[in-house]
């Protein structure tokens, strides 16, 4: 039995899918099947089992959940005590939604870096709302930043607000859009695209039929096609703040928008969170952070970008 296998099987119990699993993961789905079987023929034991088109532990699976849950917590603590005996820098790992990526990921990495000195080794990954609470709570990230993620009282998490913000809707001011919503093009961002998503929320709300949407593989390639006439683009209000203002996009007025959000920085439990998490964390309050948030200027570079999850782990 190996700390692979228990990080597999955690993953798919709480993401309820293999395909689900590999993605937050960071590996291939062939990866997580075969940790899973050596892991289930060694404790004899299935595990799981497909239920309803989703994975569902069985009576030993849940008895197992919890343990496995300890045992990846501890390897991962052990890899930082080793790594900090050998005077290493630190390393925090953030993820984020793509949107909190796209915008904000390098000017507060800078920042962060600036203040910790060369004492913090700082990676950011992207990974779906869905998947993020998995990735805290098994320690494959530090930090996450996007929606709120404490809604599951077994994982340990805790969300606090860090920044509140306004959903929107935009056009081309010469392209405004007729009729009623859910009769236009809907151009998403990929966070937009997600289930869980305010956007997805919105279009719920407002009745729009999948036919009418098109997703972007970036919010800022979305924004630039509704700019040039090709649908409407939602978006975050202060993120749009700079086309608003050039007057290449122009709001809409949509039923229930404006739609209040907020951003959250998820960390395990203030008595579980790492050194390193918990200043970070304390970093996004400040005026510095802050100010970079509601006023980004660029993504995560090429050199700091990594998956959640060092693919070294499944070695």
């Amino acid at each position: 039995m190996t700390l692979t296998q228990l990080s597999a099987f955690v993953a798919v119990a709480r993401l309820g899918s293999v395909k689900a699993a590999a993605g937050a993961l960071g590996v291939s789905e062939p990866a997580v099947s075969q940790a899973l079987a050596a892991l289930r023929q060694h404790l004899g034991d299935p595990l799981l089992a497909r239920e309803h088109g989703r994975m569902e532990l069985t009576e030993g699976g849940q008895r197992l959940l919890g343990v496995a849950t300890q045992m990846v917590a501890l390897g991962a603590e052990a890899e930082a005590s080793v790594r900090s005996a050998q005077g290493a820098a630190d390393r925090l790992r953030v993820v984020s939604t793509s949107t909190v990526a796209e915008f904000a990921a390098g000017p507060v990495t800078d920042a962060f870096d600036r203040r910790s000195a060369g004492a913090v080794e700082t990676s950011w990954g992207v990974a779906a709302g869905s998947e993020m609470p998995v990735l805290v709570a098994q320690r494959l990230a530090d930090v996450a930043l996007g929606p709120r993620l404490d809604g599951d009282p077994t994982l340990g998490l805790s969300s606090e607000p860090v920044l509140r913000a306004q959903l929107v809707v935009a056009a081309s001011p010469t392209r405004r859009p007729r009729g009623l919503p859910r009769t236009w093009t809907w151009l998403l961002g990929p966070r937009g695209a997600e289930p869980d998503s305010e956007v997805a929320a919105l279009l719920r709300r407002l009745a729009v039929p999948d036919s009418q949407v098109q997703v972007f593989g970036t919010q800022t390639t979305a924004w630039e096609a509704a700019a040039a006439g090709a649908g409407v683009a939602p978006g975050t209000r202060h993120l749009l703040s700079p086309q608003l203002r050039r007057g290449e996009l122009e709001l809409v007025a949509v039923p229930t928008t404006p739609v209040p959000i907020r951003w959250y920085a998820t960390t395990l439990r203030p008595d579980h969170r790492r050194l390193v998490a918990a200043t970070f964390h304390r970093f996004l309050g400040t005026p510095e952070a802050l100010a970079i948030l509601r006023s980004p200027t660029g993504g995560v570079p090429p050199s700091r970008f990594r998956p959640p999850v060092y693919v070294t782990i499944w070695n």
